[in-house]
Parts: structure tokens; sequence; C-alpha cells
């Protein structure tokens, strides 16, 4: 009767050790993909903000500011399905544009607006989002003049 009784607490023990080990392995698991997941997106933040940084600064040339206008609009075109990754466009009044339709708002399709005067010098910051990190507006406004944030 004793052997049983001793038989029967060395495999409650065993069984005991076992689910301790599985749900460690559980843990372990689960915390890797989390950490797996949250390089990923830094990765894929970086990068997409990238395409629109290069273009940012106090005296950005009218043909950069084009070209980034046409980044934005195909941008816009290729996450149209993904609101987070919408650039918004903000010109500042007063800002030295050719005639035409400025471009504001989510530049989407293949709309046509005025381009920007390839021989002045413009402002262009950027606006993340607190809780994505993607940039989400880029403010232009004329060089030296006070624009919107980083």
């Amino acid at each position: 009767m004793e052997n049983a009784s001793k038989a029967l607490i060395i495999a409650g023990a065993i069984l005991l050790a076992i689910l301790i080990i599985s749900l460690g392995i559980m843990i372990y698991q689960q915390a890797s993909g989390v950490v797996n997941n949250n390089a990923m997106s830094e990765v894929d933040i970086n990068s997409f903000n990238q395409k629109f940084i290069q273009y940012t600064g106090t005296n950005v040339r009218g043909a950069q500011v084009n070209a980034l206008l046409n980044q934005i609009q195909m941008s816009n075109v290729t996450y149209q399905d993904d609101s987070s990754r919408q650039v918004e466009v903000a010109i500042t009044s007063g800002t030295d544009w050719n005639s035409g339709t400025q471009p504001s708002g989510n530049l989407v399709g293949t709309g046509s607006y005025a381009k920007a005067n390839t021989g002045k010098t413009y402002k262009v910051d950027y606006t993340t989002d607190s809780k994505t990190g993607l940039i989400n507006k880029i403010t232009i406004s004329n060089a030296g003049a006070a624009g919107g944030g980083t």
C-alpha cells in the first residue's frame, strides 16, 4: 500500500513537471512571436516613411516638391484600401504655386493638379500618426515660412 501511494505521488510530480515545461515553451513561443512582429513593423514603418522624408527640409526645390507629390499619389493609390497609410497634402495659404488647382487632401487616382514652381524653394514638413508611427500629412509652405511640425 505504501508503495502504491509513493508511485501515485511520483506520477503526479512527473505530470506536473511536464505541464510546467509545456507552459514555459508556449510562453516562450508567444513572446518570440511578439518580438519578431515588432521588429518587422519597425522596418516596414521606416521603409514607408523614408519614401517621403527624403523630400523634406527648409529649402526644397520645386522640382523635388513635384516629385514628392507624385510619390504621395502613387503611395496613396497603392494603399488605397489601408487608411492608416494614406498621406494627406496641405499647402499653406500664400505659398507660391503655378496657376490651377493646388493639391490638397489625399491624392488618390490620376487626378491632375497644379505643380510647384520649379524656380522656387519650399519648406516641406511632415507629421506622423502617434499610434502607427507612419507619416500621415505633408505640409508645404514658402521657404522660411512657418509650416507644420515633425
